[in-house]
This record gives structure tokens, C-alpha cells and sequence, in this order.
């Protein structure tokens, strides 16, 4: 049994360029590796101690830095050190009483925020990318973050890079580097040495964590982990621990907008008050009390409630999704590129027949069709994971043939590869004769048959029609004593027959398309089968109207011609994997969020380029690997379930963002305006937190809210002027009945200072909580669209609340006067007459507003590292330095090494 070879420490780190000048001999001597035994169990535990986890970011939910998001704001700041200034000069209660009420709302926020955190990290947790190592002398797979400095890592078609490697030996490996470099084209490696000083892009013996093989195989040795690779010191810049959407970044630019509106606001507001002869200490904590009043502390708390409750919904509708950050990404597709296969038929292949060519026995056409695998073993279970060789393997014809098939033996095998789309074998049988047998899609092995008979390309005209799946069978015989097999040996070839498969539609696939049209998504297949079976599967199915197009027409096309032919394209049919990508890199370009479902190794490279990958639980685990969001069953229902709730997720949460900009923000304008012309502040500071505290926590059940269908009908992206035209639109409104408040309070019930801030404050709260039933629909509320009961019920708890305030012991220390019973009687009319305002405002607004759309999202230049990067994440702290080997260190390992031996 082979052990690993004497190990050292490890030097210091320096990354892969270092690695790359020397020859691959000397990389594995200055690692202490060998490429048969690998590095030892006891090595690579003790190197992990030493290296870390090979991970860029961590998704473990941190209480400081949560901690932090809530207090972080200046605005909170400053109020904090007003309230502070205002103790030492004596005004001792209402310090205390602003000193509690920020404490509350910082901890309602971070309660909220932190228990999503917790439900991120344990999604985080449940999902792990894995690559095959070779360790203690044996082929093994482990976890990418398991990796060490020293590993010898093997990689394959569609495999993400698990690290920073220096390639040792490969088969025709090229790999797509555009998440480091840009660089589109992928790059053809190979195990040669370059000179010092090469560009990250010219790194050909190397390859680079993140980056994915596009095609060929290869093995290399780890040289760097973690942040000490190229990929990870990007990564780790770009702060990848909190992945944001764009959505994300919408609201942080807005919330931003609103900051500057009430720095403005509240520095005016000071000034004025000051200049009037007003408390300096009173107006500055009534300046900031309104800025807080205008900015939406809870806002993050609300996104992620939304997100964590959302991913827990999805989970029980059979959809896992990798970061909750999906589930808004998911809500933004609108096109769909699946595979038909499983998706639109049922995934049961069953053969059918044989049809010979040229007078061949059909049974003969069977028997050379099951020779032609590439495992040597004949029965379905190790026919490998071909879905036609098991349905021909399964059916009660290959039990006819089994005696017969004993009597051949398998000498060389030519694998299944997508670019010939065909696998040949050869055989030999109890005679000795040696024949070659080809068998694949039917357009190329016709291509390399010598003659083929008219008869049988009427045949498979006739089979494609009728929506059956057709594989053709070729032979020749073989060249006496030939022992390998080469594609050029794939010619002169002369048709046997076709093997013709049966694969139905889902019955309830129609069903499935005709909901994802409803929600606005625009289907297209992408199939390695026949253009004339896919099409006819599509119109059986009702997805029509469209053109097919081939591979080989998708390859003569630029970028710009394939956007433009995409739009027009229904399915696209024996495409390559490279093919595939690149589809979906086209559509990307045109805007908007493209989704991609997929399950095979061919399927990896488009799954990495959609917005939204999307795989299946039964797919192949580099499908897996590369998809954000998993089905548990491979039906479109189910992906509509996804994208409705991502979709549901959105509608929610900018309910909260137009409360804030409408109601909240007309509140805070009318004290302000009516502190200008009042010998008294129209709310003391401490009311005026309290009011925001009472309203915040009401919209806290709005993630639990029912959303209009019509809302969910179409992809919703973030739309700043939408919002701004919203504010501008209600939030003088609000202000109308603020006034309106004012004159009843002072002309009607002729209140002092303590009365008129209590109606006020009961006047403020009610509209602007209530309000919610109004803006969270279109329609007319209750009648059409009903709210859901804890929303209901929040809501009208804290109007509840704050109308009790002035009646209770409390009522003093707050600043509060009990109210006569007249002032509620006046309050209802104004609630109502407030809402039909409303009603009638969103009638006009909404009017003119479907004149316009919002421009569909285009996604920033790292998005796609971002999320390559939460591949590499756990739960543990992740270093800060790099890690890896130096030239010097890999130089000085290598004589090292060397002179021990």
C-alpha cells in the first residue's frame, strides 16, 4: 500500500503565480505530495489547522455585526447624544424616555434581523459542493472547503474549481476564467511552466479557483486556499459575506435619498426653531426625532423576515433554495430555458422498436444497439446513467438477446462526447471477427454511413413526426488486430437500423406552462434531441409560435444575431453544452432575469451562466453543485410555486417601502411645517419615537400578508422613480388631515400643548397605520383583496394602543392629556375620509403610472463572482490572510525534498 511521502511545514504564502513558473515535478516535491499516495489523513488535519477552511466568505450569523447594522445609523447617533446632553442639563425624564424607546426599536430590529441570519445560516448549512480527491492513496470526494495546500484534486466537464491549482496532467481541458479576467472565450490549459511575471489570464498550467472546466479532464495540486487565491482576494474585497440582490441595493440607494431629505428637512427645522427663540436642546431633539421618524430603520429586519419566512414556504412547496437571496432572484425571471427530458414528458423512456435498414434482421439492429455501451457489464443496472441504454437494456426484447450477446466481447470503447453526439465500440464475436459499432443521434451517424437508403430516411422522418426519440446503429468491420478506437474511425460506416424510444408528454405539463405564462415567463426548450421531436412535443403541449433551431445554426450566429434570434425561438435542439451557455449568455444581455433548469453534466455550464440556477434532487451532482435553487420534484408547477413566492416576497416588501414614503413621511413633514408657526413643539421628541416605534411594529406582520394575483402576474424590479412619484403623490395627503387635526385640536377643543400632541399623536398613528389597508392593493380593500389576520390584527393593536395612551397612567411621563370623547368621534370621519382620499389618489395615480413600465434590471460587473463566491462559504471564521506556497517556499520545499532523497 502506497503512503504519502515525509511532509514539512508548509512555508509562507504568495499564490498561484508563484506556483506556476516552476515545473509540476517540483511544485509536488516542494508540497511533500506524490501523485499516487496524495497527502495522508494525519497531514491534511494538520494543515487544516494551520490553512483554515479553503472558504472567501462565511455564512454564519454574527451578533455583532448585526448588532452593529441596527446602530450604525448617524441619525441615531446624534439623537443618543442629544438625549445624553439633555440629562446633564437637567431635563432627566424625557432623556430616559428617548433612551428607552431607541432601545426598543434597535432590539426589535436586530431580533428580527438576527433570527433571519439564523435561518440563513442553517440553509447554508444544509447544502455542500464536493470534489473528488486523491488522499491516502485513494480517490475520495470531501467537501470543497475541506481542501488543503498539497491536495491532488481531479476536476471534469462543468466542475467549478475548487481552489488554486497547478495542473499536472490533463486530456483537452479548457476552462471559462470570465468571472476573473471577463474574458468570454474559455482558455486552453496545459501543464507546462511560464515564465515570471505572466498575466493572471496567461496562467495555462494553472487553474483558478472559481472558474469553471468547460470541457476535457484534468488533475493539478493545490497551491492555494481561501483567500490566498486570485479568486478569493476579488471575493473578499467585495465584502461576500452579505450577498445583496439588486432589489438590496435599490433600497439601500433609497433609504439613502431619504437621509438626505430629512438632513435637509431637520437642519432647516433647527434653524428655523432656533431662530424663534425656541430650547436649543428641545428643537435639536425634535430635529433628529423627525429624521429618525423618516428613515426606515426596519427595513432591513423586514427584507429578511420576508426572506426566512419565504424560504421555509418554498421548503414545504418541495423548493430548497441555496441563499435566501434567490428567492428575490427567482422572482425576477422572465425567461426560462428547461431541457425536455422529465420537465415537459414524463422522463420514462420505454423502447419501443426496431426498424431495420436495408433488410437487416430488426432484432440484429437491437443486439448491436446493446453491445454499443460504454460499460463492458450487459444489464441495466451498470449500462451507466444513459437513460436510452436503460430503457433498451430494460425492455423484454434485450431478454431475448441475452444468449446471443454472450457470444461477443467488448475490446475498446470510443465514449459519448457532445460535440460527435455518438458512442462506437468494438467487439469481437466466438469467431474472431472484429466489427466496429456506432450508435447516436441519427443526423451524424447517417452523416458517416456510406449509402443510406431512401426508405430509411423516410423512416425516421416519419418517427420524428410522430414525437419519438430515434437513435441510429451503424457498423463496419474492423481493421484485423486494431485494439483502440479513434474518431476518425467513425466513417464508412453502413446503417444498420434505427432503435426508436417512446418518451410521452406529462399530463399535467400544459397545465404547468400555461400557469408560467400567466406569471409572465416565457418558456424555451433547450434539448439535445431532435429539433422535429421537440417541436412536436412543444405543440402537443401547447407551447407553439416559435422557431427551432439547430446547434449548428445557434454556432454560426454572433452574439448580437443569437439575442435577437432568441426572442423569436421557441426550442433549440442538439445544442452543445458550450452552446447552452452561451443561449443563455445572450439572453442575460438583453436584460432581465433569465433561469435556467437543467440535471446532466451537459447542463452545468448554463446553470453557472443564468441569473437563476435551477436543478433537480435526482440530477447529477454537478448539476446540483452548479444550480442556486433545487426542486424536490422535477415539475414545472413546482418552479412556479418558486417563482410566485419570490415574486410574493417583493410585492410585501415594498408595501412597507411606499408606507414609509407616503403616510410616515407625510407625518413627519406636517410636524415639522407645524413647529414653525406653534409657540409650542407640536410633539416632543420622545412622542414622536414613540409614534415611529408603535407604527414600525405594526408593519413587522406584513411579510405574512396576501399579495393580489395580479402582482405576481409579471416579473416587479426595483423602480426608484415609481417610489419618489408615490411620495410626492400621498404624502401631502397625509399631511391635509395633519392639519386638518391641527384647527380641531385648536379651534374646536381649544387644547393646550399636552392635549392637542395627544389627539395629534392619536390622530398620526391611526391614519398611518391604517393607511396600509389602502396602499397594500390596487383594488378596493376588503371587499377585493383581503389582508392577512396578523396583518390585521397588528395593525389595528397599535391603533388600539396608541388611542388608550392618553387614558393611562403612563399618559403623564409620556406627555399626554386624557381627550374628550368628541375628539374620537371627529377621529373616525377623518380616518374614513382620509382612506376614500386615498382610494380616489390611487385611482389617478395608478392611471397614470400604467402608461410606464419599469426598465427590467441589469445585473453589476461582480454579480456573478458574488455568487461563485458563497460556493466557497462556512460557517466557520474565515482568515483573513492568504494562503498558499511562494516561489521561494516552493523552490526551497523542492531542494529540500530533494536532497532528502
Amino acid at each position: 500500500m502506497s503512503v504519502s511521502a515525509p511532509v514539512q511545514q508548509p512555508a509562507p504564502v504568495d499564490g498561484v503565480a508563484a506556483a506556476a513558473t516552476l515545473p509540476g515535478a517540483d511544485v509536488l516535491r516542494g508540497l511533500g505530495v506524490t501523485t499516487e499516495a496524495g497527502l495522508s489523513g494525519e497531514e491534511v488535519a494538520r494543515r487544516q489547522a494551520q490553512f483554515g477552511p479553503n472558504a472567501v466568505s462565511s455564512h454564519r450569523a454574527r451578533f455583532f455585526p448585526v448588532l452593529w447594522h441596527q446602530l450604525r445609523s448617524p441619525l441615531l447617533g446624534l439623537l443618543l447624544g442629544a438625549a445624553v446632553a439633555s440629562f446633564l442639563v437637567g431635563e432627566r425624564s424625557d432623556a430616559v424616555i428617548i433612551g428607552v424607546i431607541v432601545a426598543v426599536s434597535v432590539g426589535l430590529g436586530f431580533v428580527n434581523e438576527y433570527r433571519a441570519e439564523k435561518a440563513a445560516e442553517a440553509l447554508h448549512s444544509q447544502i455542500h459542493h464536493k470534489t473528488v480527491v486523491v488522499r491516502d492513496g485513494r480517490a475520495t470526494s470531501v467537501d470543497v472547503t475541506a481542501l488543503v495546500p498539497g491536495d491532488l484534486v481531479e476536476l471534469h466537464l462543468g466542475d467549478v474549481i475548487p481552489a488554486d491549482l497547478r495542473l499536472l496532467e490533463l486530456t483537452g481541458l479548457e476552462c471559462d476564467e470570465s468571472v476573473l479576467t471577463g474574458e468570454s472565450l474559455p482558455v486552453d490549459k496545459d501543464t507546462a511552466a511560464v515564465p515570471a511575471g505572466t498575466a493572471l489570464a496567461e496562467l495555462t498550467g494553472c487553474a483558478l479557483m472559481g472558474t469553471i472546466v468547460r470541457t476535457g479532464s484534468a488533475r493539478g495540486v493545490v497551491v492555494s486556499t481561501g483567500t490566498g487565491t486570485e479568486f478569493g482576494k476579488i471575493a473578499a474585497g467585495l465584502g461576500t459575506h452579505q450577498l445583496d440582490t439588486e432589489f438590496q441595493v435599490g433600497l439601500r440607494r433609497f433609504s439613502l435619498l431619504l437621509v438626505y431629505v430629512a438632513g435637509a428637512l431637520t437642519t432647516s427645522i433647527f434653524v428655523i426653531n432656533v431662530a424663534l427663540h425656541k430650547p436649543i436642546i428641545d428643537a435639536l431633539l425634535f430635529s433628529l426625532a423627525i429624521a429618525v421618524g423618516i428613515t426606515p430603520q426596519l427595513l432591513p429586519a423586514v427584507v429578511s423576515t420576508s426572506l426566512a419566512a419565504g424560504s421555509r414556504r418554498m421548503s414545504r412547496r418541495k423548493v430548497l433554495v441555496k441563499r435566501l437571496v434567490c428567492i428575490e432572484d427567482l422572482g425576477d425571471v422572465d425567461v426560462l430555458f428547461t431541457d425536455k427530458t422529465g420537465t415537459l414528458t414524463l422522463g420514462r423512456i420505454d423502447y419501443m422498436r426496431a426498424v431495420s435498414a436495408g433488410g437487416d434482421d430488426p432484432g440484429r439492429v437491437l443486439r448491436w444497439g446493446l453491445l454499443c455501451t460504454e460499460n463492458a457489464a450487459r444489464d441495466e443496472q451498470d449500462v451507466g446513467g444513459n437513460p436510452l441504454d436503460q430503457a433498451l437494456w430494460r425492455s423484454p426484447a434485450a431478454a431475448g438477446e441475452r444468449t446471443a450477446l454472450a457470444d461477443y466481447t467488448q475490446l475498446a470503447v470510443l465514449p459519448f462526447d457532445h460535440e460527435r453526439r455518438m458512442i462506437s465500440v468494438l467487439v469481437r464475436d466466438a469467431s474472431g471477427v472484429s466489427t466496429l459499432v456506432t450508435k447516436g443521434a441519427p443526423e451524424t451517424v447517417l452523416d458517416r454511413c456510406a449509402d443510406v437508403p431512401p426508405a430509411a430516411r423516410d423512416a425516421l422522418a416519419a418517427e420524428f413526426a410522430a414525437g419519438n426519440r430515434v437513435i441510429a446503429v451503424a457498423t463496419r468491420p474492423a481493421v484485423a488486430g486494431s485494439s483502440v478506437i479513434r474518431a476518425a474511425d467513425e466513417s464508412g460506416l453502413r446503417l444498420a437500423g434505427l432503435l426508436v424510444f417512446l418518451d410521452p408528454p406529462k399530463p399535467d405539463a400544459a397545465a404547468a406552462l400555461g400557469r408560467l405564462a400567466g406569471l409572465g415567463i416565457a418558456v424555451k426548450v433547450v434539448t439535445g434531441d431532435n429539433a422535429a421531436v421537440a417541436t412536436k412535443v412543444c405543440h402537443d403541449l401547447g407551447l407553439g409560435g416559435g422557431d427551432a433551431m439547430t446547434g449548428t445554426e445557434v454556432d454560426a450566429l454572433d452574439d448580437a444575431q443569437l439575442a435577437e434570434a432568441i426572442t423569436r425561438t421557441t426550442v433549440f435542439a442538439r445544442v452543445s453544452p458550450e452552446a447552452k451557455a452561451r443561449i443563455v449568455h445572450a439572453q442575460r444581455s438583453s436584460g432581465g432575469g433569465v433561469a435556467f433548469l437543467g440535471d446532466g453534466v451537459n447542463d452545468a455550464l448554463a446553470l453557472h451562466a443564468a441569473d437563476v440556477g435551477i436543478s433537480v434532487d435526482s440530477a447529477t451532482d454537478v448539476a446540483k453543485d452548479a444550480a442556486d435553487v433545487i426542486l424536490l420534484e422535477k415539475d414545472l408547477d413546482v418552479l412556479a410555486d418558486g417563482v410566485a413566492e419570490g415574486r410574493r416576497i417583493f410585492a410585501n416588501t415594498i408595501k412597507y417601502v411606499l408606507m414609509g414614503t407616503s403616510s410616515n413621511f407625510g407625518n413627519m413633514f406636517s410636524a415639522a411645517s407645524a413647529s414653525l408657526f406653534l409657540s409650542f413643539l407640536p410633539m416632543l421628541p420622545s412622542q414622536i419615537l414613540l409614534n415611529n416605534l408603535l407604527y414600525d411594529s405594526s408593519q413587522l406582520a406584513i411579510p405574512t400578508d396576501n399579495v393580489d394575483e395580479e402582482q405576481l402576474r409579471k416579473p416587479s424590479h426595483w423602480d426608484i422613480a415609481f417610489i419618489r412619484r408615490f411620495m410626492i403623490c400621498f404624502g401631502p395627503l397625509s399631511s391635509v388631515f395633519d392639519f386638518v387635526t391641527f384647527g380641531v385640536m385648536l379651534w374646536v377643543f381649544h387644547s393646550g400643548p399636552a392635549q392637542f400632541r395627544s389627539g395629534w399623536f392619536v390622530e398620526s398613528l391611526a391614519t398611518q397605520t391604517l393607511v396600509i389597508f389602502a396602499i397594500r392593493t390596487r383594488r378596493i380593500p376588503f371587499f377585493r383583496s383581503h389582508p392577512s389576520l396578523p396583518l390585521t390584527l397588528s395593525a389595528l393593536g397599535v391603533v388600539a394602543v396608541g388611542t388608550l395612551l392618553p387614558a393611562t397612567p403612563l399618559a403623564h411621563t409620556l406627555g399626554f392629556q386624557p381627550l374628550p370623547g368628541a375628539f374620537f368621534a371627529a377621529l373616525v370621519a377623518m380616518i374614513i375620509a382620509y382612506l376614500v382620499l386615498i382610494e380616489i389618489g390611487k385611482r389617478l395615480f395608478y392611471g397614470a403610472a400604467a402608461t410606464t413600465s419599469p426598465t427590467p434590471p441589469r445585473y453589476g460587473p461582480h454579480r456573478h463572482l458574488r455568487r461563485r463566491a458563497a460556493y466557497f462559504s462556512t460557517a466557520d471564521r474565515t482568515p483573513g490572510s492568504a494562503r498558499g506556497l511562494s516561489a521561494d517556499g516552493l523552490a526551497r520545499r523542492s531542494m529540500e525534498a530533494s536532497a532528502d532523497q
